[in-house]
């Protein structure tokens, strides 16, 4: 049994999802969920919130691997740079916690649990349920994105 947490960074939402891959191949979501931080702290507060609730996380369900979504282009440079400081804050308390991480680009999540690397996120979010067996496609969007990530990870580490 592997204990896989997937991380879809944000500054203001921080997408997480644990998946545990069986003895026998199957999958089975564990948990999800956001992490979040308040718009009115200032960026340094955002980011130690960012990182003592990514510890507390890590703390509470001990993963064996760690899979992280790759920042990729956007158009608007500060959101960009924004994203990129959590996903540093995300990286460091990943790699203390002792995990090997991985990344992924949305392209290679899109290809690995859809299929198909132009998935819209609808179809994305329609296969994390159908493969974690899921009555309904997990909620907030960034906890189903971690999801994907994290049975990317498994299936990615696997073959």
């Amino acid at each position: 049994m592997t204990l896989a947490l997937g991380i879809d960074p944000g500054i203001a939402t921080t997408g997480y999802g644990l998946v545990r891959l069986d003895s026998d191949g199957g999958l089975a979501a564990v948990s999800w969920g956001v992490l979040l931080t308040p718009k009115e702290d200032s960026l340094p507060a955002r980011l130690e919130s960012l990182y003592r609730d990514l510890r507390a996380l890590l703390k509470k369900h001990k993963p064996d691997t760690c899979g992280v979504e790759k920042l990729f282009f956007q158009r608007n440079v500060s959101t960009a740079i924004a994203v990129g400081q959590a996903r540093g804050v995300a990286l460091l308390a990943l790699h203390q916690a002792g995990l090997d991480v991985s990344e992924y680009t949305p392209n290679e999540v899109k290809q690995a649990v859809a299929g198909y690397g132009s998935a819209d996120k609808k179809q994305v979010q329609d296969m994390v349920r159908v493969l974690l067996q899921l009555k309904e496609i997990p909620k907030p969007d960034d906890a189903a994105d971690a999801l994907a990530i994290a049975i990317t990870h498994l299936n990615t580490k696997r073959y």
